[in-house]
């Protein structure tokens, strides 16, 4: 019915009843989840989740808060889990110059790195970012200039900006994914994007345990929340929910090249 295209089950906020989570997500109708990594350990975790069960699939990547961790062994490591065919994507990966928790210059160098290892590996990109998305912009124009049809493809993950930078997205070849923010009363520039973004570029995920939509608000995200999403997507839209589950499933499918 719906796929949830970025979580984090894998972290230690889901370690008491992560089999729970699991069971209620695919009772609610989630036929599969996109697990992120944010620094080589938690991407191990992603990938461990990913191989224990088929409904999972795994990202691999260093957030930009941990981007000061990046060292000489991290591109080596992030390859070794990447081999693996559970893993679909390179991330999340960006900036974040809300919390500057990597001084801006690092965040933009390892930015720069991620772009070149799912360029090397022929595998889609995970992005995150926060008010940072004209330069994020920028630095993918500086890659589509540079490597042309090699340069690597993805999704906006989490999307909070206008929506002309959406579009900006889009116009780039990748694709728009958008949480439970959307569903939130003060959230209207986040609902615009959501409106403009074509259906067949949108996506839909809980980044949980994050951000849980409306009307779930200030518990715990968990994956089956995903369809509060599509659905408060399809109402700002003015649509059936099903036409943004089966789009939503479809561009995730297509963005990640999952089966099915």
């Amino acid at each position: 019915m719906i796929i949830d295209a970025h979580a984090h089950v894998s972290s230690e906020k889901f370690a008491q009843d992560r089999a729970d989570v699991l069971v209620r997500a695919w009772a609610a109708g989630v036929e599969a989840i996109v697990d992120v990594g944010c620094s080589v350990e938690s991407s191990e975790a992603s990938l461990r989740l990913a191989e224990a069960d088929p409904r999972i699939w795994a990202a691999v990547g260093v957030h930009p808060h941990d981007a000061k961790d990046w060292d000489d062994a991290t591109r080596p490591a992030l390859e070794a889990l990447a081999a693996s065919p559970r893993v679909v994507a390179i991330g999340e990966t960006g900036l974040d110059f809300h919390y500057d928790l990597s001084p801006r210059d690092v965040q933009r160098a390892v930015f720069r790195a991620h772009l070149r290892l799912a360029r090397d590996l022929g595998k889609p990109l995970v992005l995150h970012v926060r008010e940072a998305y004209d330069e994020a912009l920028a630095t993918l124009d500086e890659a589509l200039g540079a490597w042309a049809g090699d340069a690597p493809r993805g999704v906006s993950h989490c999307f909070t900006g206008t929506a002309e930078q959406a579009l900006g997205f889009v116009r780039r070849g990748f694709y728009v994914s958008f949480t439970g923010v959307v569903t939130f009363k003060n959230a209207a520039q986040v609902q615009a994007a959501a409106r403009a973004v074509p259906l067949d570029a949108l996506m839909v995920e809980t980044d949980c345990p994050y951000m849980a939509p409306v009307p779930h608000r200030g518990r715990r995200c968990e994956p089956a929340f995903v369809l509060d999403t599509a659905r408060g997507v399809a109402r700002l839209r003015g649509v059936e929910d099903e036409e943004v589950f089966r789009a939503t499933v479809a561009a995730t499918r297509r963005v990640f090249q999952l089966p099915g």
